[in-house]
């Protein structure tokens, strides 16, 4: 081992242990949290016995936040999908001061405290009673809040292809706008699509604060529903949350890092 070579490793060896001590840090709690809903008596530790028993309590307790969440997830998808897509598009085309202007209005949302946001959403829409009682406010709420990573991801996009270009020279065949849209637009923002639906499903499932100021008795979803079995339940049956909410957002967050890299690698 030469001289150079020596500090070079003990620089690697001293990194990993702190990239590893980080790593440990933030998972430990995660796992304990996790290992306590399948513990019989948290308190007593793993010597209790290990059970299924509070995923069970969970599910028969909370299953409705769990499909409501699921369902307002969908919903908000679809809206941004219908409002986002179309936009970014009429944005792309045509950059300007305005456009720039009209995109930062859009993205504000992003700027705002969830808990300011809702407060003004309970301002202007709270005295419509049906409305304010139903999963759809909670829905607006959401894609207020979601509409710009959307926005953004299929801007990206469109501003990496030149869509201007592609779309002239569609039109010179004979393409009338709907099938530019159809045929030349959604097609080459696919990958900006996709990375903005993974952001906004995961976003939508995993939104608090937002959530907790438009939500009612009657429209709990999984965050709001786990913050109450933490006030409420049996640190099992919160424990036991938490796991169900890991299994819903990982492999949403897995999977968009995921296609992150393959985006990054194609773009490369």
């Amino acid at each position: 081992m030469t001289a150079s070579m020596k500090p070079h490793r003990l620089t690697f060896a001293f990194q990993l242990t702190v990239t590893l001590l980080a790593c440990a840090f933030l998972m430990v709690p995660a796992g304990a949290s996790i290992l306590a809903g399948f513990t019989a008596n948290y308190f007593r530790g793993v010597s209790s016995g290990l059970t299924l028993k509070w995923i069970g309590e969970v599910l028969a307790l909370y299953s409705d936040t769990i499909a409501l969440s699921i369902a307002i997830a969908l919903g908000t998808l679809g809206v941004t999908l219908l409002i986002g897509v179309p936009a970014a598009w009429a944005l792309a085309r045509r950059p300007s001061r305005l456009t720039r202007l009209v995109e930062e209005v859009v993205t504000l949302p992003v700027a705002i405290p969830g808990l300011a946001l809702a407060l003004a959403l309970i301002l202007a829409y709270g005295g419509i009673r049906d409305f304010r009682m139903s999963p759809l406010f909670i829905l607006t709420g959401h894609v207020l809040y979601t509409l710009p990573f959307m926005l953004r991801a299929v801007m990206a996009v469109l501003a990496a292809v030149d869509v201007r270009t592609l779309e002239e020279g569609a039109a010179s065949l004979g393409a009338s706008p709907l099938q530019r849209f159809f045929q030349v637009v959604v097609p080459n923002a696919r990958g900006g699509i996709l990375a903005g639906a993974l952001m906004v499903v995961t976003l939508s499932i995993g939104e608090f604060n937002l959530t907790w100021m438009l939500h009612t008795p009657l429209t709990k979803t999984l965050p709001v529903g786990l913050a109450d079995s933490y006030a409420s339940m049996r640190l099992e049956i919160a424990s036991a949350y938490t796991l169900v909410f890991f299994v819903m957002i990982v492999p949403l967050l897995v999977a968009l890092q995921l296609f992150g890299r393959t985006v990054q690698g194609a773009a490369k």
